[in-house]
């Protein structure tokens, strides 16, 4: 019975260590990051339509997807990214495929903030020649976006 013991505790033991160094290799047998891939990375891609209401009308929520492609269908036809807060750290890659309409892209909290700037805003305009494509990042309060 007490050898027993002396095992279950060092399994256990070999756990607990286990889950505090994690680190988890895809094609590496020397992973240096907490996940660290060695090849190429596929995301989820996800197109949404705009509902041609413009700027008047209700925002199609982003809520599925990391490369998202909008289609609006009237000029300033909003988008809108869930709350920063909800999502700290999350990352999307958002791109108006129209070329001839303006997207606009908004948050259900917190703010939109331009790389290396301290001004926020409530929107990004995305069209030909401006934000056309944006990344956006969660800091945990507002959005961050890099054109």
């Amino acid at each position: 019975m007490r050898l027993f013991r002396v095992i279950i505790s060092g399994l256990l033991l070999g756990f607990a260590s286990l889950q505090l160094q994690a680190q988890v290799g895809i094609n590496t047998t020397n992973p240096l990051s907490t996940l660290d891939i060695n090849g190429n990375l596929s995301v989820k891609t996800v197109t949404l339509t705009g509902n041609g209401s413009g700027n008047g009308g209700a925002a199609i929520p982003i809520n599925d997807g990391v490369y998202i492609s909008v289609v609006p269908q009237a000029t300033d036809d909003k988008f809108q990214l869930p709350s920063p807060i909800a999502f700290p750290g999350r990352v999307y890659v958002i791109r108006n495929i129209q070329n001839s309409v303006t997207a606009q892209l908004t948050t259900t909290a917190g703010m939109f903030f331009p790389k290396n700037s301290t001004v926020g805003t409530n929107q990004v305009y995305m069209f030909e020649g401006s934000n056309r494509t944006v990344i956006v990042i969660s800091d945990g309060l507002n959005w961050t976006f890099i054109n």
